[in-house]
């Protein structure tokens, strides 16, 4: 059950409110946004702490400078950015916590908006140094996470300064944690969960969680090869994880204790190498050619998915179907996507891979919750918490 502090629960007229976002947003080779999402999705929190007459510092990362000055990696584009989209100013400061950034704080006023540069500018921030948890709870009189993509990582930023000052959650991180408290413990049923990729390893805990909840789970992208592989089957040149194999049958046998139904592809599209100009064919599962590697879920398996996903009343995807990066190979995850923004259920899509495709063509608007935390959700979802989550207080404190 959700029970942390919300910015709800504080007064916060005249308080400086350090509040950590997730801007960590893609840039071009000209330093230009290329998809503000994680900006626009703040906007909600800050416009409350506007409403409320706060006093805002805002701090987030961007990319991997490794705790130096590096200019490419300022936050400068995303201050521009920001500005635009509320239309008020924005202070972005020349330092992390330092002289420039408590000289603009102190003459702050209610509804000033101050930006601090790149946390990682400081390698205090990764190492969640005592120092500089220190400086930057010096900054704000509350403190408020709403980077729920960064609510795995034990950082300064989000588990140092929630211990040591009164913390809160902002509006997004609440929808987001509230969105997978109800899927993983009261979900609508039936309860169909998609689970795509390249690696059995990287979801193994999010299936083993998911087995006892689901109604349906399916498989696709490479990693369904090793689960294909566990049951005797032969898959050509197909990407198999051989040291997972011993793990994809235990995966099945408990599947199948459960009464889990359990779907991996009866077909594939396949071809003799890995490039987006070979030729493809499609091939059942039980009469896979030796010469061919299957790099997207067939016909049969996309009607069979499809048809489990329009009954559905609760639908989690994670992971593409295919190699949708190659046009040839990438029916079976906008297909899927189709079939996920016509549900009029609740359909929740996860992890960068899938959230690209969707957004590909289109139809992020179509999908009732796309999380802004690929590592965050995951990491929800294979039943593990949050050490961001765990630091803020608890509302019966």
């Amino acid at each position: 059950m959700f029970n942390k502090m919300t910015l709800r629960d504080y007064v916060l007229k005249g308080k400086k409110v350090l509040l950590r976002v997730d801007y960590n947003v893609p840039l071009n080779s000209n330093l230009k946004i290329t998809n503000d999402r994680r900006i626009r999705e703040s906007i909600p929190t800050i416009q409350y702490l506007l409403d409320q007459q706060a006093q805002i510092i805002i701090c987030s990362h961007l990319g991997r400078p490794e705790g130096k000055v590096m200019p490419e990696f300022s936050l400068a584009p995303v201050a521009e950015r920001l500005r635009e989209l509320i239309k008020k100013p924005v202070i972005l400061t020349n330092d992390v916590a330092d002289t420039d950034t408590f000289k603009f704080v102190r003459s702050m006023k209610d509804g000033d908006i101050v930006m601090m540069e790149n946390l990682r500018f400081d390698p205090g921030e990764e190492s969640n140094d005592p120092d500089f948890v220190r400086r930057l709870a010096s900054v704000g009189e509350i403190y408020c996470d709403d980077a729920f993509g960064a609510m795995h990582r034990e950082h300064a930023s989000v588990v140092g300064v929630a211990k040591v000052m009164p913390s809160c959650v902002g509006l997004l991180a609440e929808k987001e944690l509230k969105t997978f408290d109800k899927i993983l413990n009261d979900p609508a049923k039936p309860f169909v969960v998609l689970v795509g990729g390249s690696k059995v390893k990287d979801k193994i805990d999010l299936i083993d969680n998911l087995l006892d909840k689901a109604d349906t789970i399916m498989i696709g992208g490479a990693m369904a090869y090793t689960f294909l592989r566990a049951k005797g089957y032969n898959l050509g040149k197909s990407l198999v994880e051989k040291d997972k194999i011993p793990m994809a049958k235990q995966i099945l046998e408990k599947a199948e204790k459960l009464g889990t139904r359990f779907l991996l592809p009866v077909d594939h599209v396949a071809t003799t190498e890995f490039s987006f100009a070979a030729e493809s064919m499609v091939v059942s599962t039980d009469k896979f050619p030796r010469s061919l590697m299957g790099l997207d879920i067939g016909p049969k398996t996309l009607a069979i998915y499809k048809r489990f996903v329009s009954r559905a009343k609760t639908v989690f995807w994670n992971g593409p179907m295919g190699v949708f990066e190659f046009q040839k190979f990438a029916k079976g995850t906008n297909e899927i996507a189709k079939a996920m923004a016509k549900s009029p259920y609740m359909t929740i899509v996860g992890g960068g891979d899938t959230i690209s495709a969707v957004e590909g063509l289109e139809l992020q608007d179509k999908i009732k919750f796309i999380s802004t935390g690929g590592g965050a959700s995951l990491r929800l979802m294979e039943g593990k918490s949050l050490p961001g989550v765990e630091a803020v207080q608890d509302k019966f404190d």
